[in-house]
């Protein structure tokens, strides 16, 4: 595993900590989604963020 890959586990691991201390149902909808993608950046290497802004011209 890369340090890269680990980084989005070990960031999205703390997003999820911080709601599940907030309380699951006093969080809005909208923070479940960077934890979301940064999980799926963990598990699979293709960061949709970084993904989005190469596209857009950005390196």
């Amino acid at each position: 595993m890369s340090a890269q890959r680990m980084l989005f586990l070990t960031v999205a691991v703390l997003l999820f900590a911080g709601i599940g201390l907030s309380g699951w149902n006093q969080v809005h909808w909208f923070l479940y989604l960077p934890a979301g993608m940064l999980v799926f950046a963990g598990l699979t290497g293709l960061c949709p963020g970084l993904v989005l802004y190469r596209k857009l011209g950005f390196k």
